[in-house]
């Protein structure tokens, strides 16, 4: 005999699981927002008031907390919270749809030129007026970068070289391996360390004399081979790992360049630094020019460095290689299955990040002409992992920008702000970032199409986790 079933039996299952689907207020992502830019307010809060004593550990927090400004704080939060959660769908619905044409004209150049081959001369027409507006712009980005130390004072000028344009060239490198192949990297200033020292030990600067001394610009390909063979070495044996295993080798091999650094005295002079490091010169026939302490010189020079990597880059970002970073960023082991050689793109990603973290030495060690162990901190590393993450993983114009803005900040707070607490600004700033905004200031196509997929568990959002809703057994 055969039972039937009704809806009526389906009914209280059906309504369970509908309590179970429905979300309580407190879980709404909203209220998590409106409880994240609170904390935050009130840490902000406490940075900015009255500093601590020696005689009461809790006279900053009575002094801060008990007072009225802590209202404000909160009031100016919670006022910040509802502009950006209400005024959202508004913009979505009354403004995106009059500038969504202009989308066009961010595609990537590669885009245009595929559906070229299948569309009509209108889009060639197209296509060739994108290349004019980026060359256009391009031209114009570079005319006022020249013309900038012009209207800043030296002390600008030197924050332009030693904070923003060498942490430019590094998050570049760190933006192939972090950005590109999804490799988490919390030990890239060892590589920055590696190409320093290329430079000391090169131009004789160092206890031990090398075959022969070299000019600081001649020091360069020797210390992007250093850095390459470095980046080989390391990714070698360890680019099986993935994820958190892979951070924590990565970790250990700055450790290790550090205390080699620190501990070899004969070869490093140990913790007491090099001095003496030549500057970038050039003594070609009657051409006799010397890089001395002025920093625009060193300003040109970098921005020379950075354009030809980020043209190089960007050609290599949708190249095969790029393509072959993507898919592993995304999904490694369908990248496998599909015959892409992981291992080898791996470590071709690392060695290229190197060797752009060592033209960054270079230029730094001959720029201060000394250097110490304690110059290559690994704070340094999670300072140039959080300038990625900021500007956009993936993104070469955000992570420029990001980082540009980050090493520019704490110098500019540098009057107003104990020198202590300027990294409490920044973490705060970095907090309400990855709240409202956790693909990064000008997230890349891919990467903000990974992440809004993962919110919805259609995928995973890079190769470094778990895929969306646990492995599949």
């Amino acid at each position: 005999m055969t039972t039937t079933t009704t809806d009526k039996e389906f009914a209280p299952t059906a309504s369970a699981l509908a309590k179970l689907r429905r979300k309580r207020w407190y879980q709404h992502p909203m209220v998590g927002r409106l409880v994240g830019i609170v904390s935050a307010a009130v840490l902000l809060d406490v940075m900015s008031g009255p500093q601590g004593s020696r005689d009461d550990i809790f006279f900053s927090l009575d002094e801060t907390l008990g007072s009225l400004r802590l209202l404000w704080w909160i009031l100016g939060a919670v006022v910040l919270w509802a502009i950006l959660e209400f005024t959202q769908p508004l913009y979505a619905r009354y403004v995106a749809p009059s500038v969504g044409p202009l989308d066009r004209f961010y595609r990537p150049v590669t885009d245009v030129l595929q559906s070229a081959k299948d569309t009509t001369r209108s889009t060639t027409a197209q296509w060739r007026r994108i290349i004019w507006v980026r060359l256009g712009v391009s031209l114009l980005v570079i005319g006022l970068l020249i013309l900038l130390p012009n209207l800043l004072s030296t002390f600008w000028n030197q924050v332009l070289v030693n904070e923003v344009a060498i942490y430019v060239l590094l998050a570049i490198g760190l933006n192939v391996v972090i950005g590109w192949a999804g490799l988490l990297d919390l030990g890239f200033i060892a590589f920055f360390a590696i190409g320093a020292y290329s430079t000391a030990y090169w131009t004789g600067a160092m206890p031990v004399q090398p075959p022969i001394t070299l000019n600081a610009f001649l020091v360069i390909p020797v210390a992007v081979v250093t850095c390459l063979l470095a980046g080989l070495l390391l990714g070698a044996p360890t680019l099986r790992l993935r994820g958190d295993y892979l951070a924590i080798v990565t970790l250990g091999f700055h450790e290790i360049i550090y205390l080699i650094a620190k501990n070899s005295d004969g070869f490093t002079n140990g913790p007491r630094g090099v001095q003496g490091i030549s500057n970038f010169a050039v003594h070609i026939g009657p051409i006799d020019y010397d890089w001395e302490l002025d920093p625009v010189p060193y300003w040109y020079l970098l921005i020379a460095i950075a354009t030809i990597l980020i043209i190089a880059f960007l050609r290599l970002e949708h190249s095969r290689v790029g393509r072959a970073w993507t898919a592993i960023r995304e999904d490694e082991v369908a990248a496998s299955a599909t015959g892409v050689a992981t291992v080898k793109f791996k470590l071709m990603a690392f060695a290229i990040g190197a060797s752009t973290s060592g033209i960054a030495g270079v230029a730094y060690a001959s720029k201060a002409a000394f250097i110490s162990p304690e110059s290559f901190l690994l704070l340094f590393s999670v300072l140039v992992v959080a300038y990625v993450i900021f500007g956009g993983m993936g993104s070469l114009w955000g992570v420029i920008i990001g980082t540009a803005f980050l090493a520019w900040l704490p110098q500019y707070m540098k009057d107003w702000v104990n020198p202590n607490d300027r990294f409490m600004y920044l973490g705060a700033l970095l907090i309400v970032m990855m709240i409202y905004r956790p693909q990064g200031l000008i997230p890349s196509v891919r990467r903000k199409r990974e992440l809004t997929m993962a919110k919805q568990g259609l995928g995973d959002a890079d190769a470094m986790t778990e895929p969306a809703g646990g492995r599949m057994t």
